[in-house]
């Protein structure tokens, strides 16, 4: 008997996470999840590497979830660069060419294109790597913060 396994948009969503995460730290970022931003738009993780360039990564779960989804423009202000974080059998060629791409299965990932870099202005970096850290902290103290507040 054939078993078929159904693999649900929030699992592969966690997955994807997951792998970018790992990878992230690999590449000697420090990633935050579920990182809410000044204006409003959440990102699904926001890095910080240790020169303090931040980079944020949407994960998109399928195709339906990047059809619908085109508010990614509007996570550039609060980030040096912005990326796809996608898993393997995503169709890769309906994403645009301007952001980084990297692809992540739930126990890494690999940079399939480099996010182009364009330098935040020195006092809005301040501000968002101040609330960065400051988010860091408080979740690591057992707070549920989500917001940054730059």
């Amino acid at each position: 008997m054939d078993v078929i396994v159904t693999v649900t948009r929030p699992q592969i969503t966690t997955t994807v996470t997951r792998g970018a995460a790992r990878l992230l730290i690999d590449l000697g970022y420090a990633p935050l999840a579920e990182v809410t931003l000044p204006n409003g738009r959440r990102a699904d993780l926001m890095a910080l590497s240790r020169k303090g360039h931040i980079l944020i990564l949407e994960v998109k779960s399928g195709l339906e979830d990047f059809r619908v989804d085109r508010k990614w423009h509007e996570y550039m202000p609060y980030c040096d660069a912005f990326a796809f974080a996608v898993a393997p059998e995503f169709p890769r060629e309906i994403l645009p060419d301007e952001p980084g791409l990297v692809v992540c299965d739930g126990f890494g990932g690999a940079v399939l294109r480099e996010a182009p870099s364009v330098p935040l202005a020195g006092a809005r970096r301040k501000a968002l790597t101040i609330a960065f850290g400051r988010l860091a902290a408080l979740r690591a103290a057992g707070g549920q913060g989500t917001l940054l507040e730059a």
